[in-house]
């Protein structure tokens, strides 16, 4: 049994906790978090998942579990992951360190993780779900033999929309690192990557070969919305404004054929529809396929007169945006979104010792898209990653939204 100690006490990590009781193998043995979490500890306990007894430091939890999983705001993460490295130092012997997305805020910030965590061998995870998604994994093991014969993917369209963030440090472009392109960005850059590999190749075998992305501030730029943002989260987008819609499109290069496939992303934090929605187009030469979280086999109505009865409208789907009339329904969106499987890799890669699918080293070249994204943005021009200056300024790249400048790209 491996114990599991939980770094963050917020929605994601209380998402993780509906993966975790879908994997054997895993207890939560440790929660440490800037504020008690006193209500995540409740949870592990009513789910039956572990002790979820509450430490006061990381430092303090690690000699005692078997895993860290870093779920803490992106603001933290350098120190937390210092301190990890100093405990294990100190002689606690952990067995694996997962780190949702994204890894950091920049490629600085990722490379001294990276340089916290290597030098002592302890194996790494990088959480990315919508590559584990159950709807991606059967759709690219039943076209495997059609990818054979007729070449792999040339083509992805991905997206990420919901109507915005849980908590106020999201929309904060200094804490977060960016807007809606560094918090959903990330996941459509990873799930494209990954739809166009051929199969049986690694994670990384495509080679970025260049980045063009335009970034926006739409809804959320209106004054009505930007003073009902700062009424309920305190981040004025007046002073310091981030992005609410980006887009974009990366070529890669198949180091074996020298072909060229490309990959569109949409992300934006104004869907003011159903609820979360992840969308994602796969296109080949003679075939495709189509994934959306918003499709369910359960339909479920509430009328106007019952509408009063409707406790939480997210038991039904993450950001749902209604509590009546024909909602859209999804019975298990831990598995659905891929967060089931993720867990499982990880727990199976760190009990016995292979690797897990996605490491750190993944998890920084997905920082390094971003970065070129919005370098993109930023100068207006398509960004050459084959290009050596090019690959030297993004290592101390931070973009303009994430100094807290963004009104001198979205205007203010």
């Amino acid at each position: 049994m491996l114990k599991y100690g939980i770094v963050g006490g917020g929605f994601v990590s209380a998402f993780h906790l509906r993966a975790l009781r879908q994997v054997r193998g895993v207890e939560v043995a440790g929660l440490v978090s800037r504020r008690r979490p006193e209500s995540l500890a409740a949870t592990v306990r009513q789910l039956g998942l572990g002790e979820g007894r509450i430490y006061s430091s990381l430092g303090e939890m690690v000699p005692h579990v078997d895993v860290v999983a870093i779920f803490a705001p992106n603001f933290a993460r350098v120190e937390m992951v210092e301190e990890l490295a100093e405990a294990v130092r100190r002689g606690a012997p952990l067995r694996g360190v997962i780190c949702e997305k994204p890894l950091a805020r920049n490629l600085p910030e990722a490379r001294r993780m990276l340089a916290a965590v290597k030098p002592l061998g302890i194996p790494t995870a990088y959480f990315e779900n919508q590559i584990f998604m159950k709807s991606v994994q059967a759709a690219r093991a039943q076209l495997e033999p059609v990818m054979a014969a007729m070449g792999p993917p040339l083509l992805t369209r991905s997206g990420e929309e919901h109507a915005g963030p849980h908590a106020a440090w999201f929309w904060d472009p200094l804490r977060q690192g960016g807007g809606v392109l560094s918090d959903m960005g990330c996941h459509c850059l990873a799930v494209g990557w990954h739809a166009l590999t051929p199969p049986g190749k690694p994670p990384l075998f495509l080679q970025p070969v260049s980045v063009s992305a335009d970034v926006a501030l739409l809804k959320w730029g209106q004054p009505r919305w930007r003073e009902q943002l700062q009424q309920t989260y305190g981040v004025d987008y007046s002073r310091t404004p981030a992005e609410d819609y980006a887009t974009g499109i990366v070529t890669y290069c198949n180091p074996d054929t020298g072909a060229r496939v490309k990959s569109q992303f949409s992300v934006s934090w104004m869907f003011d529809k159903q609820g979360l929605r992840l969308a994602l187009e796969v296109l080949g030469a003679g075939y495709a396929f189509e994934a959306n979280t918003l499709r369910s086999p359960l339909e479920v109505f509430v009328g106007d007169a019952a509408a009063a009865g409707v406790r939480d409208t997210e038991a039904a789907l993450e950001k749902s945006q209604a509590s009546r009339g024909l909602l859209a329904v999804q019975p298990n969106e831990a598995d659905l979104y891929g967060y089931t499987d993720e867990q499982a890799d990880a727990a199976e890669a760190f009990a016995t010792g292979r690797p897990a699918l996605l490491d750190w080293d993944y998890g920084l070249e997905i920082v390094r898209l971003t970065m070129a994204a919005y370098m993109s943005a930023e100068r207006r021009a398509t960004v050459d990653l084959t290009d050596p200056a090019t690959q030297r300024e993004l290592e101390t790249f931070v973009p303009l939204i994430q100094q807290g400048r963004g009104a001198e790209l979205l205007g203010g």
